[in-house]
């Protein structure tokens, strides 16, 4: 994949992220740069009220779309891109990496070969340790703290994600919410309940304020179990996978290869490939502007949950 150009209005920055990965052109509008290099593949990486004008750019020329997360500005926006797509018959697959970070696809691949048996629930507990105190996410994002929407909408949506690439369909929700540290604008803890089409339940235990023990507590977020009939499978800190039989006491550690590159495990690079194979005829593609609408009107029903302090479906 070659980068052929860069599209920003803050042309400082465009400048070094140009010259660090080699790009040849910057434009400062998007249209004048797709129709002067006529790209096979837009990658959408600015803030979520662009997206819609830019995927109507792109599809109006036929350009392939990945475009980053939070997707659009709210459901109707994301709703318009996904109408856009299937009306144009332009690929738009939104970047949620989440589920290429490949113990999950080690997990999914064990529940589909049925190590666990019958799965029963999943259940994750998110504990960055990133959001105490008067700095709370200023040295790496600080926009964090001016979110209205923030561990769900900026955070949760990925075990949202992960949630249905590993259970399916979610059906209803109930959720409880809090702001912990005052300085922030939007909640930062928070249990949401998850029923499953295929009649399992999720938890997702969020907060942000405390840390779980990992050599890299960006790596996995948190800690993760999966249980089943005839098993328990838990993903730790570090990576690591670990199956305990139904009746027994010890863990077995799970043999599976992955590479500690990149982001978590290099899941941005495993997402644009797939993005490139779907595009070469070589795999069914997932995570499209369609598909993804699942995971906003699940993210809306979270906060009407907590909200109005009862159970939504979906």
């Amino acid at each position: 994949m070659e980068l052929a150009g860069l599209c920003s209005l803050d042309a400082e920055t465009a400048g070094t992220v140009a010259a660090d990965y080699g790009i040849p052109v910057v434009f400062d509008e998007l249209p004048a740069m797709l129709d002067a290099l006529k790209p096979d593949l837009l990658d959408i990486v600015t803030p979520p009220p662009t997206h819609l004008a830019f995927i109507e750019a792109a599809a109006e020329r036929g350009i392939p779309v990945i475009c980053q997360k939070p997707f659009c500005a709210d459901l109707a926006g994301a709703e318009a891109a996904a109408a856009v797509a299937e009306r144009s018959g332009v690929p738009v697959i939104v970047h949620e990496n989440f589920r290429f970070q490949l113990w999950y696809a080690e997990i999914k691949r064990l529940i589909d070969d049925g190590a666990l048996g019958q799965p029963y629930q999943v259940s994750f507990r998110l504990r960055p340790g990133d959001g105490q105190g008067a700095r709370a996410y200023l040295d790496r994002q600080p926009y964090f703290q001016a979110m209205e929407r923030f561990l769900v909408h900026e955070t949760a949506i990925h075990l949202i994600d992960v949630f249905r690439y590993l259970f399916g369909e979610v059906t209803a929700v109930t959720a409880h919410l809090a702001r912990l540290n005052p300085v922030i604008a939007g909640e930062d803890a928070g249990l949401i309940i998850f029923e499953f089409a295929g009649g399992g339940r999720g938890l997702f235990d969020g907060n942000r304020l405390v840390d779980h023990a990992a050599e890299n507590r960006r790596l996995t977020m948190g800690e993760m179990w999966v249980e089943g009939a005839e098993g328990t499978l838990r993903l730790d800190g570090d990576g690591g996978l670990f199956l305990r039989r139904h009746g027994e006491n010890a863990e077995e550690p799970v043999a599976y290869e992955w590479n500690d590159h990149g982001y978590a495990g290099d899941c941005v690079y495993r997402l644009q490939r797939h993005v490139l194979e779907y595009l070469r005829g070589e795999t069914e593609v997932m995570n499209t502007a369609a598909d993804y609408l699942a995971n906003i009107r699940i993210e809306d029903a979270v906060y009407a949950s907590s909200a109005e302090g009862r159970r939504i479906e979906i």
